[in-house]
């Protein structure tokens, strides 16, 4: 899991082309690991 979650990480910051667009997609990914920890409680 750990590993897939990295591996989404690095592609969304690869493709994002501004310092503005890094923020919002380190954000939303931020959101969906938040996500994640509460639905495997």
């Amino acid at each position: 899991m750990k590993r897939l979650t990295l591996i989404l990480a690095l592609t969304t910051l690869a493709a994002c082309a501004t310092i503005e667009g890094a923020g919002q997609d380190i954000s939303t990914a931020g959101d969906a690991i938040s996500e994640a920890a509460r639905s495997a409680k």
